[in-house]
C-alpha cells in the first residue's frame, strides 16, 4: 500500500514443519498447505522477506528440513480470492458515534481488524461487511478492495478507538488528515517500571529487526526504508514497578509505541514480542513471581489502549472528538498494582 498512510497492523501465521517430511521446496510446500493462495503469490512474499523459516530469509528453491519454522507475514490479504470480496458476519460492534459519512467504533482487544492468513473471519472487517452494505464501504486509491472502510488500523491485542469512512469522499479527506498530521491520537498504557524523566519525547528512527522481521527496532543511524517516528509519553501515575502512560503520536508506524518503549527501557506490561512479558522490576521470590503471574493472566495481552482520537468531520467540518473507558484487563489489573503497592508501604515504608 501506500506508505503515506498508517498501517498498524501485521498479521502472522506459522507453519512448523513435520518431523518426517521429505526434503521438498518452500514454494511447493506452502501451495500444497494454503490451497487458496497461488503459487506465484507465495514465491512474491518469499522473495520479499515476508515469508521466513526460521526468521531467516530464503530463496525460492530453499529446501525445507524437518522442525523448520516458516512464518507468514501478509498485512493485506483479501478473505475471499475469487473476488476479493469479504465475509459479511454477524458481530456485535461497540459504536460510539455514526452518521451518514463516518463511524467511529470501539474494538475490544483480541479481535483483529482486517482478515488475513490464519484469520480468515471474526474481524473487524467482516462485521462491518455485515452491518454496512458493501457496496457502501470505501477504498482508498491504489489500494486493494481489502481496505473497506479503513483509514487507520490498531493491532489484534490494542483496544480502542477507530475511525471508519462510509463513502469515498469520507475516506480521502479523513485519509488526508492522517497525512497531514492532523488528527489527534491519544494512547493509554502500562509500561513496566517509571519513565526518567517522567515525561518526555522519544525521536528515533524504526525499521524492521534484520535478525528478527516480525520485529522492528530503533535504529540510531538510520538507512533506506526506516522511518522516523516521533512519539510524546507522559506518566499519569507512577506505581514503582509499573507506570500508567499517556501517549501522543506524530506519526504512525507499526509497532511504533511498543518500539519506542522497549527502546527507553520501559517496554510495555505483557508485550511478547518486545520482552514484556517477563518480570522486569521487582524482586524473583516467589510470593512477587506468583502475584506478576496473576497480573499477567488479568491482562494477556500488550496493555495499550487507543483511548481518544480528534478529527474534521469530512462534511460539516466540525471538530469532533470521542473519549473511551480503559478496558476491563488493563483497569483491574492496575488496581492490583495499586493495592500492591499500598500494602507494601504499610508494612514496608521501602518497597
Amino acid at each position: 500500500m501506500s506508505e503515506k498512510y498508517p498501517v498498524d497492523h501485521i498479521e502472522t501465521q506459522e507453519i512448523r514443519v513435520d518431523p518426517g517430511q521429505q526434503p521438498v521446496r518452500i514454494d511447493k510446500f506452502l501451495t500444497d498447505k494454503l490451497p487458496k493462495v497461488s503459487r506465484n503469490r507465495v514465491q512474491n512474499g518469499i522473495k520479499k522477506g515476508t515469508i521466513l523459516v526460521d526468521g531467516k530469509e530464503v530463496k525460492v528453491n530453499h529446501k525445507l528440513s524437518p522442525g523448520e519454522l516458516i512464518t507468514i507475514e501478509i498485512p493485506r490479504y483479501r478473505p475471499e480470492d475469487e473476488d476479493g470480496t469479504p465475509i459479511p458476519q454477524d458481530i456485535p460492534l461497540d459504536i460510539r458515534y455514526e452518521d451518514d459519512a463516518v463511524m467511529v467504533i470501539h474494538k475490544p482487544p483480541g479481535m483483529v481488524v482486517h482478515p488475513a492468513v490464519g484469520h480468515r473471519d471474526g474481524t473487524l472487517v467482516n462485521a462491518l461487511t455485515f452491518y454496512l452494505n458493501k457496496e457502501e464501504l470505501p477504498t482508498l486509491a491504489g489500494n486493494d478492495d481489502s481496505r473497506v472502510g479503513l483509514v487507520h488500523r490498531i493491532d489484534k491485542d490494542t483496544s480502542g478507538l477507530l475511525i471508519i469512512a462510509k463513502t469515498d469522499e469520507a475516506m480521502t479527506h479523513l485519509a488526508k488528515q492522517f497525512f497531514d498530521h492532523s488528527i489527534e491520537r491519544t494512547y493509554q498504557a502500562i509500561c513496566w517500571s517509571e519513565p526518567d524523566p517522567m515525561a518526555g519525547t522519544i525521536d528515533a528512527h524504526i525499521g524492521r529487526d534484520a535478525r528478527n522481521r516480525q520485529k522492528y527496532r530503533v535504529y540510531e543511524e538510520p538507512e533506506e526504508g526506516h522511518k522516523h517516528a516521533i512519539t510524546h509519553y507522559k506518566t499519569l501515575e507512577a506505581l514503582y514497578y509499573v507506570s500508567l502512560l499517556e501517549l501522543k503520536l506524530e506519526t504512525g508506524r507499526t509497532h511504533q509505541i511498543r518500539v519506542h518503549m522497549k527502546h527507553i527501557g520501559h517496554p510495555l506490561f505483557n508485550d511478547a514480542r518486545y520482552g514484556g512479558n517477563r518480570i522486569l522490576k521487582g524482586t524473583v521470590y516467589s510470593k512477587f513471581r506468583i502475584f506478576a503471574e496473576r497480573c499477567f493472566d488479568l491482562c494477556p495481552r500488550q496493555a495499550l489502549h487507543a483511548k481518544s482520537i480528534a478529527f474534521t468531520h469530512p462534511v460539516t467540518g466540525e471538530r469532533m472528538k470521542f473519549d473511551s473507558e480503559l478496558p476491563d484487563d488493563m483497569a483491574s489489573m492496575l488496581d492490583r498494582w495499586r493495592n500492591y503497592i499500598q500494602n507494601r508501604k504499610q508494612s514496608d515504608p521501602h518497597p
